[in-house]
C-alpha cells in the first residue's frame, strides 16, 4: 500500500484535518475518505524514502508494542469501533515505523479484513502467539481480553530477557576494562622498559620480551588484526544464522555447564507461560502446542513439543507425551497432569511458569553476585602480571646497578 498526506473536511463538524492515509491508489484514499465522512480537499502520495538515521532510529522494539497493544486494548474496550481504535492508537503512536504500520492495519480493516489478517500482514513485529490470541478473541467476542493478555505476555518476555541482559552487563564491563588494561600497558609503559634496556645492552626477561612482541606486532600489523576479527565475526554470524549454526548454538544453550540449567528454566518457563495464554484465549491444544514450539525459540525443545504434539493427536495425554523428552523438565508433566485430572491444564501450567520464573530470577541474581568475585580475581591476575613484566626487569636493573 502506499502512504498519502491529506488535507480534508469534516462533514459532521465542517473543520479541516490533516492527517495520513494508506491506501492502494489516490481514489481508494478518497474513498476511504469519503467512508469515513470527511470531504476531500488535498490528497498527495508521501515520500517514502527515509534516511538512513531514520531507518535505525525507527526500530520497533518491544516496549512501542506493549504500549500499541494496551492502548488499543484500552479503546476497544471502552466501546470504540475497531477502525476508529486503531486510528486513535496510530495517531498517538511517536515510532514512525510504528506508525506506518498502524495505519497500514487501519486501511486493512477498513478494507473488510479481520484484525489478525492485518496483523499478520507484518510478521517480523508480529509474531505466532500475538496473532493467534487476536484471532482467538475476534472468533470469542472477547477482542479487548485478548489484546491485554497479549500485552501481558510481551511484558513478561521482555522482563526475563532484561534480567538476563542485566546479568550480562557487568560482565561486559570488566571484560572491556580488562581490554583497556592490556592496551594502555603494552603501547605506553612496554615500550618505555625496552627503550631502558636497549639502552643499557641489557636483555629482557622472557615474560617482558613475549609484551614486547605482541605490543610491536600489534602496532605494525592492527590492520590485518582488525581485518581478520570483522571476517572472521561476519562469517561466524552468518553461520549462526544456518539450520547447522542454530543447532550448535542451541545445544550450546541447552549443555554448558551452570548456565544450561539455567537456559532450560527459561525455556520451560516460555513454553508454560505462553501456552497458559493460548489455552486460556481458546486455542486449541494442538493448535497451542504447535505456535509454542516455534515460540519457545529453541530447536531441540521444538522438536520435543512437536512430537508431544503429534502423541497428543495420536489419543495420548499431554502429560504422557511430554514425560519421556530429553529437555523437558520433570516438573512440567507432573503440573500437566493435574491440571488434566482437574480440568485446569491452562491454570496449572500459569503456575508452574511462576514457579519456573521465580527460579530463574534467583538463579540470575545467585550467578550476578557469585560472578564479581571471580571477575576481580581474573582482573588482579592481568593486572598482575602486567605489572609483574614491567616490575621485574626494573628491579633486574637496580639488582645490576647495586652490585
Amino acid at each position: 500500500m502506499k502512504k498519502f498526506t491529506y488535507e480534508a473536511r469534516d462533514q459532521a463538524t465542517n473543520k479541516i484535518t490533516k492527517s495520513t492515509v494508506q491506501a492502494d491508489s489516490e481514489g481508494a484514499a478518497a474513498n476511504l475518505l469519503i467512508s469515513q465522512g470527511f470531504t476531500p480537499l488535498i490528497i498527495k502520495e508521501q515520500n517514502n524514502s527515509d534516511s538512513l538515521i531514520e531507518r535505525i532510529t525507527g526500530k520497533i522494539t518491544t516496549k512501542d508494542k506493549i504500549v500499541f497493544t494496551r492502548q488499543l486494548a484500552t479503546l476497544v474496550g471502552a466501546g470504540l469501533p475497531l477502525s476508529q481504535s486503531l486510528s486513535t492508537v496510530s495517531e498517538q503512536t511517536d515510532n514512525k515505523k510504528m506508525k506506518s504500520i498502524a495505519q497500514d492495519i487501519t486501511a486493512t480493516v477498513e478494507g473488510g479484513k479481520s484484525l489478525s489478517e492485518s496483523f499478520s500482514k507484518f510478521p517480523a513485529v508480529f509474531d505466532p502467539v500475538f496473532l493467534a490470541l487476536i484471532a482467538a478473541g475476534e472468533v470469542s467476542g472477547t477482542l479487548d481480553e485478548a489484546l491485554r493478555r497479549v500485552a501481558d505476555q510481551q511484558e513478561k518476555d521482555a522482563a526475563i530477557t532484561s534480567k538476563i541482559k542485566g546479568a550480562l552487563t557487568y560482565p561486559i564491563i570488566v571484560l572491556f576494562v580488562i581490554l583497556a588494561v592490556l592496551a594502555f600497558m603494552l603501547f605506553t609503559v612496554v615500550p618505555q622498559v625496552e627503550k631502558l634496556y636497549h639502552d643499557l645492552k641489557r636483555s629482557l626477561p622472557f615474560l617482558t620480551r613475549a609484551m614486547v612482541g605482541a605490543a610491536n606486532f600489534l602496532a605494525s600489523y592492527w590492520w590485518i588484526v582488525v581485518i581478520l576479527l570483522a571476517v572472521g565475526a561476519y562469517f561466524f554470524t552468518q553461520y549462526l544464522k544456518t539450520p547447522a549454526g542454530q543447532k550448535m548454538l542451541d545445544t550450546i544453550k541447552l549443555r554448558v555447564p551452570v548456565f544450561g540449567k539455567m537456559f532450560q528454566k527459561l525455556y520451560m518457563g516460555r513454553f508454560m507461560r505462553t501456552g497458559q495464554t493460548l489455552l486460556s484465549s481458546g486455542v486449541s491444544m494442538l493448535d497451542m502446542l504447535r505456535i509454542t514450539a516455534k515460540a519457545v525459540n529453541n530447536s531441540y525443545i521444538e522438536k520435543s513439543i512437536v512430537r508431544a504434539a503429534d502423541k497428543v493427536k495420536g489419543g495420548k495425554a499431554l502429560s504422557v507425551a511430554l514425560k519421556p523428552e530429553e529437555f523437558i523438565l520433570a516438573l512440567v508433566p507432573q503440573m500437566i497432569k493435574i491440571g488434566e485430572q482437574s480440568g485446569r491444564i491452562d491454570e496449572m501450567m500459569g503456575k508452574t511458569a511462576k514457579v519456573y520464573e521465580d527460579e530463574l530470577d534467583e538463579q540470575i541474581r545467585t550467578i550476578s553476585t557469585a560472578i564479581e568475585p571471580v571477575l576481580m580475581v581474573v582482573l588482579a591476575v592481568v593486572a598482575g602480571g602486567m605489572v609483574a613484566a614491567i616490575l621485574l626487569p626494573i628491579y633486574s636493573l637496580v639488582n645490576g646497578i647495586n652490585v
